[in-house]
């Protein structure tokens, strides 16, 4: 299975320099949608419920210190590590959310079901290591797309 470095690196790649905030939102989202649209995690890293969104400590550990980077920072993206379905998700997340701020994708990020119910009890700005559920994000984000 691909780490999420393998999907930042594919972000990176179709993108180009991104802050590490958007970095992080948008692979939030690939892995959101994956788990809608193809039942099945894009990477087994998980994403905790940070005050400011979510936030992927593996990937964060690897930015840290940083606010910005480019294509190549994560190696070369190896588009054979994820299956056509994958490519496709990550391709549609990019295409639709690529254009939006850091700001816009945070405050989706936090006022949408996964990130809510992690940060149940939290008080604004505390410090909340609680992961999100990759079950609660399937159900949320598949319920977005039922009919």
């Amino acid at each position: 299975m691909p780490a999420v470095c393998d999907a930042a690196a594919y972000v990176l790649q179709k993108c180009g320099t991104l802050t590490t905030m958007k970095l992080q939102r948008l692979v939030f989202y690939c892995q959101a949608w994956s788990l809608a649209w193809d039942d099945k995690p894009l990477f087994a890293e998980d994403f905790e419920a940070w005050s400011n969104g979510a936030v992927c400590p593996e990937l964060f550990e690897r930015h840290k210190g940083m606010f910005e980077i480019s294509d190549g920072y994560f190696g070369t993206a190896d588009s054979s590590l994820f299956s056509a379905d994958q490519i496709e998700t990550m391709d549609a997340v990019i295409r639709d959310l690529s254009d939006k701020s850091p700001q816009w994708l945070g405050d989706l990020v936090r006022s949408e079901r996964p990130w809510l119910e992690a940060r149940d009890g939290y008080r604004p700005g505390e410090v909340c290591t609680k992961i999100i559920e990759k079950e609660t994000m399937r159900d949320y984000y598949s319920g977005l797309t039922a009919d």
